[in-house]
């Protein structure tokens, strides 16, 4: 809208009511420019039923799930406790907490109102990556205990125990809720009171000061994002690589099947991160540095939409982390009733156990035990 403002200062029109060559040129491009003004939210307007059905679909299926797991981790009692568990319990909240954030974001695409748009942008975005980056960072911690566990058991690291678990966690909510709270106190602040009438995205109230921010957590959030990604990876390389090593010297040892079942719970976890987070960020960190370059063009339209859809799917890792808590907790398979079900791998059929005679020994009575 600005560029249409300057074009048309730009106009000049001689006494007789002829226009300049030039000028017409620049009335050409300024009629161009408010018609694919509206682009973007023309995008935004046919896209919004479906995010909205999608969003509230995985609102209820994450809420039902991580309900359960929370459950399992709080609600029954606490035979014995480990540092994976306290991860895992964290995880969970972080994930029904992004949940309960999808009902804003429904409200978002299901209205047009700008006090809906407000709310959200100031409240709703905040938590929702909030409890995002939170789930990433909590995947990371569980993937690095599986690894020190396996590669390296004989050497003591102080993220295996409880209490540096529970205080690694807290730091880690601590750090994420101080820069939502200053995103959020910044954009409230220093914000454009309200919506143009064609703006798409939160990036409308942005103002000079909170488009810094903005895009210094982006670079910030692909930095974390990064190096989980490559941890990530090697974890899961270094696990298949000590399951391979164990194979070779003895194929037929007990420890090879507990090899293989975490070579899997590892998979899964690196399977879940890579189909809800990679495509998310391989867009996300171009169109925050570049969207008030694109303007609001059909390509650019297609783009957001792009965005919108990875978003969509970074969401959808609150209905795939359950996939998670059933390989890596016992406790969430005994609260589906999956207590006495055991991995295929424990199932498999062994070597024949040697035959052992027994010999019965006549009843003692009472009296007789006790003397003894």
């Amino acid at each position: 809208h600005t560029a249409a403002i300057k074009l048309k200062k730009q106009t000049e029109v001689f006494s007789g009511g002829e226009q300049r060559p030039n000028v017409i040129l620049q009335n050409a491009i300024l009629r161009g420019t408010l018609s694919n003004g509206s682009e973007c939210a023309r995008s935004r307007d046919e896209a919004s039923p479906f995010f909205a059905i999608a969003y509230a679909l995985v609102f209820l299926v994450s809420v039902a799930l991580n309900g359960v797991a929370l459950r399992a981790y709080f609600c029954r009692p606490r035979r014995h406790s480990s540092s994976v568990t306290v991860f895992l319990r964290n995880l969970a909240v972080a994930d029904l907490f992004l949940s309960l954030c999808l009902p804003l974001r429904i409200a978002n695409y299901a209205s047009s109102v700008p006090v809906v748009r407000h709310v959200y942008c100031s409240c709703g975005a905040s938590a929702f990556y909030l409890n995002m980056y939170a789930s990433i960072l909590f995947m990371e911690y569980i993937a690095a205990n599986r690894y020190l566990k396996i590669v390296r058991p004989l050497e003591t690291n102080p993220l295996q125990a409880i209490h540096s678990a529970r205080v690694t966690s807290g730091v880690t909510w601590a750090f994420l809720v101080a820069a939502a709270l200053t995103y959020m106190v910044i954009l409230q602040s220093t914000g454009v009171p309200q919506y143009e009438g064609d703006s798409v995205g939160c990036e409308a109230l942005h103002s000079d000061q909170a488009k810094k921010l903005y895009q210094a957590i982006h670079l910030i959030s692909a930095g974390i994002f990064s190096f989980v990604l490559v941890s990530l990876v090697l974890f899961y390389c270094s696990i298949a690589r000590r399951l391979s090593q164990a194979q070779r010297v003895r194929p037929e040892k007990r420890g090879c099947g507990k090899l293989a079942r975490s070579k899997r719970n590892m998979l899964v976890l690196v399977c879940v991160f890579c189909v809800c987070f990679v495509p998310y960020h391989l867009v996300r960190l171009p169109y925050a540095f570049l969207k008030g370059q694109l303007g609001c063009y059909s390509w650019a339209g297609s783009f957001y939409t792009a965005k919108e859809v990875t978003v969509l799917l970074s969401a959808f890792n609150a209905c795939l982390d359950p996939l998670i808590y059933f390989f890596f907790s016992k406790a969430f398979r005994a609260q589906l009733g999956l207590r006495g079900s055991q991995s295929p791998t424990t199932n498999s059929p062994g070597p024949p156990k040697p035959f052992h005679t027994t010999i019965t020994e006549p009843p003692v009575d009472q009296q007789t035990r006790r003397a003894f």
